[in-house]
């Protein structure tokens, strides 16, 4: 393990525990992937609450980190070859931490990728998707009178959500057997019927197979915790 002290972003969120694992984050549905799969995996880490109302990701020490100032990020003290290793692009992490962990990313070549497929499913799709959702239907968008742009995303929300209902279809989780496509996929679900209010709009009673797996997602005491991390001044 080396000494992080080097990273500038230590100096605007010092390290209590330098040993551990550093997450600069907020409880977004990006933010919490990395958040429950921390806890789900049980590595030590502190989290930093990045602050958008005071321009955090914008300062020259989170930049530092991750030049697209976005959330999540981490900082490993102990990473490949003990080295520090500065990461960000919540996909990447999952993997990261699944590698370091063994956990939640199948070692099995075939079905690894497969998992590693849903990721990007995730990260392609209903992440921005279901974000762009968000704006038109919850947020500034709403005022627009034209609503065709807030319909695209309904309809293009509505599709992916069908390509995940049918693939749960007899299965307790996306690969079977509960993996990072899971913690990278439901908090986005959660979010767009939950902070979103886009249940009704999307027809989400339409996805039953959705509905049933994300009762059981919200239900893990890992995805409890990780929820709520960083907790919010």
């Amino acid at each position: 393990m080396s000494d992080i002290s080097a990273f500038p972003i230590t100096g605007k969120w010092p390290a209590q525990h330098p040993e551990r694992i550093q997450l600069y984050s907020l409880p977004t549905p990006n933010g919490v992937k990395v958040s429950i799969m921390l806890e789900e995996a049980g590595l030590a880490y502190e989290p930093h609450l990045v602050g958008f109302e005071t321009n955090d990701q914008m300062s020259p020490e989170f930049l530092s980190l991750n030049p697209n100032n976005k959330i999540p990020a981490i900082l490993d003290p102990d990473g490949p070859g003990g080295k520090p290793l500065p990461l960000f692009e919540s996909g990447a992490i999952l993997i990261y931490l699944a590698e370091k962990s063994g956990k939640f990313l199948s070692q099995d070549p075939a079905e690894r990728y497969q998992t590693i497929q849903w990721l990007m499913f995730q990260m392609g799709g209903i992440g921005p998707m279901f974000g762009q959702l968000g704006f038109f239907h919850r947020f500034a968008g709403k005022e627009y009178e034209d609503k065709r742009p807030r319909d695209r995303y309904v309809a293009e929300s509505r599709r992916l959500l069908g390509v995940l209902d049918q693939r749960l279809a007899g299965r307790e989780w996306v690969m079977g057997e509960y993996s990072i496509a899971d913690i990278a996929i439901f908090p986005w679900v959660r979010n767009l019927v939950g902070f979103y209010e886009a249940g009704d709009l999307v027809g989400f009673q339409d996805f039953k197979n959705v509905k049933r797996v994300l009762d059981v997602f919200v239900a893990r005491p890992a995805v409890v915790k990780g929820l709520a991390i960083p907790a919010r001044g």
